[in-house]
C-alpha cells in the first residue's frame, strides 16, 4: 500500500492554475525590484543620466531577443523544467544538467539574500525587533503560499507586483508634473544633463560597468519561462506575456531613468548612497516624492521596497521549487523532490529550497557573513549564465527544426529577429559576464577576481562531471537527432 501511495504521488501532474493576467504580472514583478527602486540612482551617478539611459536601453533590446527566443521554446514546448529541459534536448544532457542546478541554486540563495534584506527593511519600523525574526517570518509566509497552490502563488505575485507597478506609475506621473514645473517648484529644465559632465559621465568605461547592473536589474524576465509548466493556456497566453510585458518593462526602466535624470544631479551624493547602503530614504523614488510634497515618501518607498523584496523571495521561491522538480522528473535530482501532493505542489521541492534559504541567510545573521558573501557571488552570473543557455538553446532549436524539415507555420510564436537576435544577445552577454569586474583582473586582485567570477567555473564544473560521469550518453545531441517535438496543451 505505501508503495502503491508513493507510485500515486509520483504519477500526479503539475496543475495548470496560471492565468494570462498572473503571467504577465510574473514577468513584470520579476524584473521590478531593488535594483529599479535603489540602484537605479547609482547608475546615474556612475555613468550620468544619459550614459544609465544607454546602459539600459542595450542591456533591455537584449533582454527583448533573450525573451523572444524563450518565447519560442516554451510556447512549443511548455514545461516546468524550461531550460533545464531545452538544456538537455537541444545542447546536450550534461549541459542541462549544469542549467538546472545552476537556476535552482541561483535562485535558492537569492531567496536567502531576499530574507536578509526584508529583515533589514522592517528595522526601518521596529529597530529593536532583531532582523533574524523578520526573515523567519517571511520565510514561513513565502513558504505557505507557494505550499498552497501554483494559482495561490500567481494571485500572491499578482497583487506583490500590482503594488511595485502602482509605486512606478505614480512616479512617472508626478515625475513628469515636476519636469514640467506644475508641482515642486521651478522646472530643472535640462540643467542635470548638461552640468559638467553630463550627460554621459566616465565615457565608454563606466556605461560598460553599468552594463552589469542594469542587468542584474533585468533578471528575473525568464521566470515566465519556468511558469509555462503551469500555464492554462501555455500557447494563447506565453507570446501576450512576452510581447507586452518587455515593453511596459522597458517603459518603466527608461522612464525612470529619464525622470530621476532631469530632476537630480548626478552628483547628488543620494543616488550613490542609496545603491551602496540601500538606504531608502536616499532613494531617487524617495526624493523625488518628498519634492512633489509627500511627507511620508520615505515610509512609502519603504513599504513599496519590502513589497519588492517579499515578490523576488516568493517568485525564487517558486521558480527553484519548479526546477528541482523537474530535475527530479528527468532523474538529474534524487526521485523524492518529484512527488506532488493533491492540489499538485512538489512540497519535498519546496521545503528543501526553503531550507537553503534559511541556511542562507542564518549563516549571515548568526554567522561573519563571508560565507554568505561567497554563494551570493557563486550565485550572481548564474542568471546571465541562464539567459546565455536559452539563446543558445534557441539557436540549435531553430536549426534542427528547419533542418528536418519542419514548417516555421507550426510553431505557436517565432522569433522574429533569428538568427540575429540570439547572436547579439550571446555577444553582449558574454561581455557583460566579462566585464563583471574587469578593474580587478587589470590590477591583479586575485581574491576580487576570484569572487566575481566563481559562479563561470562552478556552472562548467557542473557540466564537466555530468559528462565524466555519464559518458557518451551525454555528447551534444546533433541536429539531425535532436527531438524537436513540441507539447500541446488544450485548454
Amino acid at each position: 500500500m505505501k508503495e502503491a501511495a508513493t507510485f500515486a504521488r509520483e504519477k500526479r501532474e503539475l496543475t495548470r492554475g496560471l492565468k494570462s493576467r498572473h503571467l504577465q504580472m510574473i514577468a513584470i514583478g520579476g524584473a521590478i525590484g531593488t535594483g529599479l527602486f535603489l540602484g537605479s540612482g547609482g547608475t546615474i551617478s556612475q555613468a550620468g543620466p544619459g550614459g544609465a539611459l544607454l546602459a539600459y536601453a542595450a542591456i533591455g533590446i537584449m533582454v527583448l531577443f533573450v525573451m523572444q527566443s524563450l518565447g519560442e521554446m516554451s510556447t512549443h514546448l511548455p514545461v516546468a523544467g524550461s531550460f533545464h529541459t531545452y538544456g538537455s534536448k537541444y545542447v546536450s544532457p550534461s549541459f542541462g544538467f549544469a542549467m538546472g542546478w545552476n537556476y535552482w541554486f541561483n535562485w535558492a540563495i537569492t531567496l536567502a539574500a531576499e530574507l536578509v534584506a526584508a529583515g533589514v527593511i522592517m528595522s526601518f519600523w521596529m529597530p529593536n525587533v532583531p532582523s533574524w525574526v523578520w526573515a523567519a517570518i517571511f520565510l514561513a509566509l513565502l513558504t505557505g503560499l507557494n505550499f498552497l497552490s501554483a494559482k495561490a502563488f500567481g494571485e500572491g505575485e499578482f497583487w506583490f507586483a500590482a503594488i511595485k507597478v502602482t509605486a512606478v506609475l505614480a512616479f512617472l506621473v508626478l515625475g513628469v508634473l515636476m519636469i514640467a514645473g506644475i508641482i515642486g517648484g521651478e522646472s530643472p529644465g535640462l540643467s542635470n544633463w548638461t552640468r559638467d559632465e553630463a550627460p554621459f559621465v566616465g565615457g565608454w568605461v563606466s556605461i560598460i560597468s553599468v552594463f552589469m547592473i542594469a542587468g542584474f536589474s533585468f533578471q528575473g524576465t525568464e521566470l515566465v519561462g519556468v511558469t509555462a509548466g503551469e500555464s492554462s493556456n501555455p500557447r494563447r497566453d506565453m507570446p501576450r506575456a512576452i510581447r507586452t510585458v518587455f515593453w511596459r518593462i522597458m517603459l518603466f526602466y527608461i522612464g525612470a531613468i529619464i525622470i530621476i535624470g532631469f530632476l537630480l544631479p548626478y552628483s547628488d551624493p543620494s543616488l550613490l548612497a542609496a545603491a551602496a547602503n540601500e538606504d531608502v530614504t536616499a532613494s531617487p523614488f524617495t526624493l523625488v516624492f518628498e519634492r512633489a510634497g509627500i511627507a511620508v515618501a520615505a515610509s512609502v518607498m519603504n513599504a513599496v521596497i519590502l513589497t519588492a523584496i517579499l515578490s523576488a523571495g516568493n517568485s525564487g521561491l517558486y521558480a527553484s521549487t519548479r526546477m528541482l522538480y523537474a530535475m527530479a522528473r528527468e532523474a538529474t535530482a534524487p526521485r523524492l523532490f518529484a512527488r506532488l501532493n493533491e492540489r499538485g505542489v512538489p512540497v519535498m521541492a519546496l521545503l528543501a529550497t526553503a531550507v537553503i534559504g534559511l541556511f542562507g541567510f542564518l549563516s549571515e545573521v548568526m554567522g561573519d557573513g563571508g560565507a554568505y558573501t561567497w554563494l551570493i557571488n557563486v550565485s550572481g552570473l548564474s542568471g546571465f549564465i541562464v539567459w546565455v543557455g536559452i539563446a543558445w538553446c534557441h539557436f540549435r532549436f531553430r536549426r534542427a527544426y528547419l533542418r528536418q524539415g519542419h514548417d516555421l507555420a507550426d510553431l505557436p510564436y517565432r522569433a522574429p529577429l533569428f538568427p540575429i537576435g540570439p547572436i547579439i544577445a550571446l555577444v553582449m552577454l558574454v561581455i557583460v559576464i566579462i566585464g563583471q569586474n574587469v578593474q580587478a583582473i587589470v590590477e591583479g586582485r586575485v581574491l576580487e577576481v576570484a569572487s566575481a567570477y566563481i559562479g563561470l567555473p562552478a556552472f562548467l564544473l557542473l557540466w564537466l562531471i555530468h559528462r565524466l560521469v555519464t559518458g557518451a550518453s551525454s555528447r551534444t545531441v546533433g541536429l539531425d537527432e535532436m527531438d524537436v517535438d513540441g507539447l500541446e496543451i488544450k485548454p
